[in-house]
């Protein structure tokens, strides 16, 4: 309970200091906009690279299956799931990176403990 009131009272004085929250959202964007996370399926077959903003920055084919996805559509189905599983490897990442970022500036704040607000674990994809 003691705890709760300590969580409690550092939320309010971080809502009466909104420069200071603002500060922090804007940390956590540049902080983001660095962040490259990499998936890889298919034993490499497909890579795919996202930013800490949750955009596609590029899709690799190795050439074989580039060469083979014009034989026929059981290798560009085949294909397509690779490029799926990659890049939702890859935004698995960055929602890890975008929570951590996220956890360290609420800590900075005094907010570490901080109850989930508005769902944001289960955004991520959290408990």
């Amino acid at each position: 309970m003691l705890d709760n009131l300590k969580m409690l009272s550092a939320l309010s004085g971080v809502m009466k200091n909104k420069d200071k929250l603002a500060g922090a959202a804007d940390r956590v964007k540049d902080r983001l906009a660095g962040v490259r996370c990499h998936g890889e399926a298919g034993g490499g077959a497909v890579k795919v690279t996202v930013s800490g903003k949750m955009e596609v920055l590029s899709v690799q084919l190795a050439p074989a299956l580039a060469n083979g996805m014009a034989a026929d559509n059981a290798t560009r189905e085949r294909a397509g799931g690779l490029i799926a599983e990659a890049t939702n490897a890859a935004l698995a990442q960055a929602q890890q990176a975008l929570k951590e970022t996220i956890e360290r500036e609420a800590r900075d704040l005094g907010l570490d403990g901080i109850p989930d607000i508005a769902g944001l674990g289960k955004m991520l994809g959290g408990r």
